[in-house]
């Protein structure tokens, strides 16, 4: 694998600086990882290790501090001395003559210091001590915080801060000339207290440990409009950030297969890093953990959208085998399903009802989301039956879709709903677009489902609307400081907020810790959520135009400029890398230059396309 290819990416987004990186050639296709075995340890000890190694696919790379936001008064009870030493790139080694460090002294007050690293991190801290005035090791309290809020927070407090899935506040001993490293959890800020009463610590550095998947940026995303490239690359890094050996949702909280979350992250997956391994190893591990007759992750709809992420998985990466391996439980499955629709073609789902969070309390939008669910599963059901020689179960799954498709559901306002009746065909999308999802543009929305209206409203051809609400709705979370995206996110917070990478001030309102709902009240708000990066995906699509089919032997081009002047890019492929540019003529018609891997059948999707297709040797 080349070089740190996130780290480029962080460098566009100008989220680091210092770093100089060559991205890796188009054409170069993600190398799997080997989980168990292969990794080397010294000769002497590998028959003690023999059979009980599993690699660490992820890279560990240290960041220095950007900055410090905020630091102790200086006063007879603490002080804080020469702390923008920390901001300096260190060689890493502790020393007995270290020429320059940060003293923090205790002299009956907590002398505190909160830093930025510039960007949401996966992985903890090291701190390196160059002496203490005890001449032994000195307590001291970390915090870590994916907002500022959250770093000055305390555990049990009115704003809901906690240690549920990653230990973010904990008190630990320094060594009084050495290292120590702390934390694994998502982050952004470090607050940290010298506690120990009548004490002195002086810090030669601190520093991040960044713990990745460094994976090549195979797809790209560039355009005119800079706010969407910037919206584009940020749901990539998400999700990449949630890559660590499986695709987790939330690397604070809740660093958890959930299996419904996985689908916006598979599409991004698809557009950004091609077929990685994580994606089959993830769905592999919640179906070998739910029997049939159960529901993945307690929730029914979660087990349809284990079938919905197969369906798109092999229709983007045609991998037969490992379809097949599916098949007793993807069979076993359609007819747990099939028992699952009465007399009348209506979803009678058990328990565990659930869509998004916001459309929680309202249980006709579930139900007519759910119905919605059902039938496409039943339509994914059909194709992929077909592709296994599963004839009966295929032609029961077309019967049931089509039963379904006799009743119509009431959606109640619910923009997700609304969505999931457009996508099943169960009512116009044009009319739903009108009358639910287009009202009050980036307001009612979802990060997690927000996807799924971006694609209904692709079907309604309201291409420009989508474009408006991803500058508005995802846009909104990039202007209050936001480096990935969010669990979840209402527009109307942004009234009177704090951005996150600030001390929120009298009379302004704390993002982060005012908001949330669910399980996502205040602190305990995941601020880097996978689900969330739907528009990385959608943009690839709908905008760049690329549209995957056949396991990847036939690609639609259907570019939707609206009010771009011009947008190009890259689509991994599993022979290789898709390249293409788009841009707008004075008459409207769009230019387009493609260069595309062998074996791969390039189609045009627009009569005011004029394309020009180059097969890469």
């Amino acid at each position: 694998m080349k070089l740190n290819t996130l780290i480029v990416c962080l460098s566009t987004l100008g989220m680091c600086s210092g770093l100089s990186l060559t991205a890796p050639a188009l054409d170069e296709a993600p190398a799997p990882c080997p989980l168990k075995s292969g990794a080397r340890v010294p000769d002497s000890v590998q028959d003690a290790f023999s059979g009980r190694i599993e690699k660490d696919p992820r890279v560990r790379t240290y960041v220095t501090p950007a900055r410090i936001v905020w630091q102790s008064e200086n006063s007879d009870q603490s002080s804080v001395k020469n702390a923008e030493c920390l901001l300096k790139s260190t060689s890493g080694q502790v020393s007995l003559t270290t020429p320059e460090f940060c003293a923090l002294e205790n002299k009956g007050q907590p002398a505190s210091i909160l830093l930025d690293f510039g960007n949401e991190l996966s992985g903890g801290i090291q701190i390196a001590a160059s002496g203490t005035s005890t001449g032994q090791p000195v307590e001291v309290r970390i915090r870590f915080g994916e907002s500022v809020s959250e770093a000055m927070s305390d555990l049990g407090g009115k704003k809901n801060a906690t240690n549920d899935h990653a230990v973010r506040d904990q008190t630990t001993l320094i060594p009084w000339l050495g290292t120590a490293e702390i934390g694994n959890t998502g982050f952004r800020f470090v607050r940290i207290d010298l506690v120990q009463p009548n004490s002195t610590l002086n810090l030669k550095f601190t520093r991040a440990v960044f713990l990745f998947n460094d994976l090549p940026y195979l797809g790209s995303f560039q355009s005119s409009d800079e706010r969407l490239n910037k919206i584009w690359k940020t749901g990539a890094y998400t999700v990449q950030l949630n890559m660590q050996n499986y695709v987790w949702d939330g690397f604070k909280r809740d660093r958890l297969v959930w299996i419904g979350d996985m689908h916006p992250e598979t599409m991004t997956i698809n557009s950004v890093f091609g077929a990685n391994w994580m994606v089959p190893r993830s769905l592999d591990l919640v179906r070998d953990e739910t029997p049939l007759g159960s529901w993945m992750n307690g929730i029914s709809s979660y087990s349809i959208w284990w079938l919905l992420i197969h369906n798109d998985w092999y229709r983007i990466n045609g991998d037969f085998e490992y379809l097949k391996a599916q098949q007793p439980y993807l069979t076993g499955l359609l007819r747990q399903l099939i028992s699952c629709v009465d007399e009348n073609g209506k979803e009678k789902m058990p328990g565990g009802r659930f869509l998004d969070w916001p459309s929680n309390a309202n249980p006709q939008a579930i139900h007519a989301g759910l119905h919605s669910l059902m039938i496409l599963s039943f339509e994914a059901g059909t194709t992929l039956c077909d592709a296994l020689g599963e004839k009966e179960l295929s032609a029961q799954c077309k019967e049931m879709a089509a039963k379904m498709r006799t009743y119509t559901p009431d959606p109640n306002n619910s923009k997700q709903a609304a969505a999931l009746m457009a996508l099943a065909g169960l009512a116009d999308a044009k009319k739903l677009n009108n009358e639910v999802m287009a009202v009050d543009g980036a307001n009612r929305m979802s990060t997690f489902y927000g996807y799924y209206v971006l694609l209904a409203r692709a079907k309604a051809e309201d291409y420009q609307g989508c474009l408006d609400v991803i500058r508005q709705y995802w846009g909104g979370m990039l202007d209050m400081g936001a480096t990935t995206f969010w669990e979840d996110f209402d527009i109307k917070w942004m009234e009177n907020a704090a951005r996150i990478d600030e001390m929120v001030p009298e009379g302004k309102v704390d993002i982060h810790g005012d908001y949330g709902n669910y399980c996502y009240i205040g602190l305990r708000h995941s601020l880097s959520h996978g689900w969330a990066s739907g528009p990385t995906a959608w943009l690839s699509e709908y905008v760049l135009g690329v549209r995957v089919e056949e396991g990847g032997k036939l690609v639609r081009i259907t570019p939707h400029l609206c009010d771009l002047e011009w947008v190009e890019g890259s689509f991994p492929l599993k022979n290789g890398v898709l390249e293409i540019r788009h841009e707008k003529q004075p008459d409207g018609s769009v230019k387009t230059q493609i260069t595309a891997p062998r074996k791969v059948k390039i189609v045009s999707g627009s009569k005011e396309m004029k394309m020009k297709v180059k097969t890469r040797r």
